[in-house]
């Protein structure tokens, strides 16, 4: 049995609570703040995001305020917004259990310099601290659900399978992957072209439209991966293809309805507000192009993003600076 203390009970980190209990780990669940935990406790549900699903009874709940919140803990699970990530590598190095490991539920860069949230975990952790990273196409509301997905996890190889064994079970399967960058990047980046698809179905265009986009960001994602040493295999994956067709086409996505509803006039500063949760796409697409123009690579599709969401933009316009740029082949 893995004793597991996850941090932070949203939609993603209450599922992922869920799903490692039932596969059989000792799991206690840190709310950010003590009425959080108390409601928690008391109804078992996150009932905005999760609606009647309860956690299991032996998931603990507890706060991040409380004596002991770190207690015990083998491996240590982050599922908070990637701007929560810099002040909370801090705070979880300064408690961190002998031999304990961290794993990271978060996708995006870190918003202002577009580091790796890996590179933030270990200059807070050092080089002794077992990290690993979670990604794939993992729509909370599917998984608390019990229905089938996948995902894959990279980083240590130890804790990579001591997760793999910990959590998979019928319904949910783990893969390890050891290429921990590119599976960093393709799950910030997918978010930007899920912000581009979202605009396309705001707009009114169909399914040749968003095939379009999804096939190129795929293009500009992996082009970004490889001139960053990463694996083409990875953004041929459950990181890259496989949550970026998620993302992109599901009911359940922050960045395809925040897109959308950019399309159809709300301001970007608005838009996480008004959806209840956070949106990644928006916090990171400026880093992601700030990153990739440090390697020197183009990303049409996220510079359009960018423009649509913070530069004022209206997407018919990105639209048409996209489809009359110079003609290429296809790589």
């Amino acid at each position: 049995m893995t004793h597991m203390v996850v941090i932070g009970a949203g939609a993603w980190g209450c599922t992922f609570a869920r799903v490692a209990s039932l596969a059989g780990s000792d799991v206690r669940l840190v709310c950010h703040t003590a009425a959080q935990a108390d409601r928690l406790a008391t109804t078992r549900r996150d009932e905005v995001h999760l609606g009647a699903i309860e956690l299991p009874e032996q998931v603990a709940v507890t706060h991040s305020g409380a004596p002991g919140w770190l207690e015990g803990a083998e491996v240590v699970v982050i599922a908070l917004p990637s701007r929560a990530v810099g002040d909370e590598a801090a705070r979880v190095a300064g408690a961190l259990p002998a031999g304990a490991g961290v794993l990271s539920l978060t996708k995006g860069l870190e918003p202002g310099t577009g580091r790796l949230l890996s590179e933030v975990w270990r200059d807070a952790l050092g080089p002794d601290v077992p990290f690993a990273v979670l990604s794939g196409p993992n729509h909370a509301e599917e998984i608390a659900a019990g229905q089938p997905a996948a995902a894959v996890v990279s980083g240590d190889l130890a804790l990579s399978e001591q997760v793999q064994a910990a959590v998979s079970g019928q319904a949910f399967r783990v893969y390890v992957n050891d290429d921990l960058a590119g599976v960093e990047l393709c799950g910030a980046a997918k978010n930007v072209i899920a912000l581009a698809a979202g605009m396309s179905d705001g707009l009114g265009f169909g399914d040749n439209a968003k095939a379009a986009l999804i096939t190129r960001g795929l293009a500009e994602m992996s082009r970004l991966g490889a001139h960053s040493g990463c694996s083409d295999a990875t953004f041929r994956g459950l990181a890259g293809m496989g949550d970026l067709i998620a993302t992109c086409t599901s009911r359940h996505s922050r960045n395809r309805r925040a897109g959308e509803m950019i399309a159809l006039g709300t301001p970007a500063d608005v838009v996480e507000a008004q959806i209840g949760q956070t949106v990644e796409g928006l916090a990171t697409v400026r880093a992601l192009l700030a990153r990739a123009e440090g390697v020197g690579v183009e990303l049409p599709i996220s510079e359009q993003v960018a423009a649509a969401a913070f530069e004022g933009r209206a997407p018919a316009e990105c639209l048409r600076a996209l489809m009359s740029r110079a003609p290429a082949s296809e790589r």
